[in-house]
């Protein structure tokens, strides 16, 4: 079973449970004469909506891609995601306004044994559903999937402090029914506002995990003839299209066969171990005792000796081309790249007076 077939199964799972707890509350219900309980059954069917929409966005981001859409539909996962968190984010706000109204006029809750039946058996499932739901989320890096089970675990908390407060209303006579459900309220925003806060990340595009940074330079500097690695970019198309770049450090002795045999024994290896579609670009390093190597040296040295430079790489000579460039790599403290790039051409300029200085500022993508 693959990831989107998981993805489906676990949802299927979720509309099951908040059906037959719908039938179970219905069924009582009407036994019972409650319309309050008949009520609470048809709002555990709109607690499926969660899982319908997960579904529906895991089966359109199967779609092939096509011209309009080369990289596929992956990202509608995290729209679905997005629509759960919005769902949350809007149940608690509703609840922290029914909350408020409650502390003002406090009422006192009537319960029978039919209903506190219904209740603990409605936490018990929505617990145990919740638990399940979210943790095959975070198996699955399914956004989707960790919003839904969030929403049944704050089903099943809102109903548990409505209890509480309900027995110590009886026992106590005091009544938290308004402050419990605020209090609650505020943490299901919080959490709705942090499950909206990755979907939409995805979407604009986040930095690449440290750890992932450090793993890839690693594999790709253990290729023998690799003498560094810069530049590493990845763009998420959903998550199993991922498409990247990096450049790697050659010495300029080697071949263009030889290159184009070490980049591509790069992009099948990344390609086979991480699933990203990698483009491997290349630097020359200059070797031997020639003007080309010294002025490297030198430039390197020059660039290296300010705090605020992180990384020099990409020296490039051409004489054909009366042209020397160089890419930096600044620290954060740096926001004006203009000023930095006029400050860095004057002190590279003497080194090569008759070349055109052409100083190229990258940024870090990764964490």
């Amino acid at each position: 079973m693959d990831r989107s077939q998981e993805i489906i199964r676990t949802s299927w799972i979720g509309i099951a449970a908040n059906v037959l707890l719908a039938g179970f509350k219905a069924a009582v219900g009407m036994l019972a004469s409650s319309v309050a309980i008949v009520m609470d059954a048809v709002n555990n069917l709109s607690d499926a909506l969660s899982s319908v929409i997960t579904i529906v966005g895991t089966k359109l981001s199967q779609r092939p891609a096509d011209r309009k859409h080369p990289f596929g539909f992956g990202r509608i996962e995290y729209f679905s995601a997005i629509i759960i968190a919005v769902i949350v984010l809007s149940a608690g706000i509703t609840s922290l306004i029914e909350s408020v109204k409650k502390i003002f006029n406090p009422t006192e809750p009537e319960y029978t044994t039919t209903t506190l039946v219904v209740i603990v058996v409605a936490i018990v499932v929505k617990l145990v559903l919740g638990q399940y739901v979210k943790r095959k989320g975070e198996q699955l890096k399914s956004d989707a999937l960790i919003a839904s089970g969030s929403d049944a675990l704050f089903d099943a908390v809102i109903t548990l402090a409505t209890l509480v407060s309900a027995g110590v209303m009886l026992l106590l006579g005091v009544s938290l029914d308004g402050i419990l459900g605020a209090l609650i309220s505020l943490v299901i925003i919080k959490a709705g506002i942090e499950m909206l806060a990755s979907p939409v990340n995805e979407l604009l595009g986040t930095s690449i995990p440290a750890e992932l940074t450090s793993e890839i330079k690693k594999e790709v500097s253990d290729f023998e003839g690799v003498h560094g690695v810069f530049d590493l970019i990845i763009n998420n198309y959903g998550p199993d299209v991922r498409i990247g770049s990096l450049h790697i450090n050659v010495y300029d002795t080697m071949s263009a066969h030889e290159i184009h045999a070490l980049t591509r024994r790069i992009s099948t290896f990344l390609f086979e171990r991480h699933g990203i579609i990698m483009t491997v670009g290349v630097y020359a390093i200059a070797t031997g005792s020639n003007r080309r190597a010294a002025l490297q040296t030198k430039v390197i040295q020059t660039l290296s000796a300010h705090e605020e430079i992180v990384q020099v790489h990409g020296f490039l000579y051409s004489e054909k081309d009366m042209l020397l460039s160089v890419d930096v790599v600044p620290d954060l403290s740096v926001h004006d790249d203009a000023a930095l790039i006029s400050q860095l051409t004057d002190e590279v300029k003497p080194l090569a007076p008759e070349m055109q200085v052409v100083i190229v500022v990258d940024h870090n993508y990764c964490e």
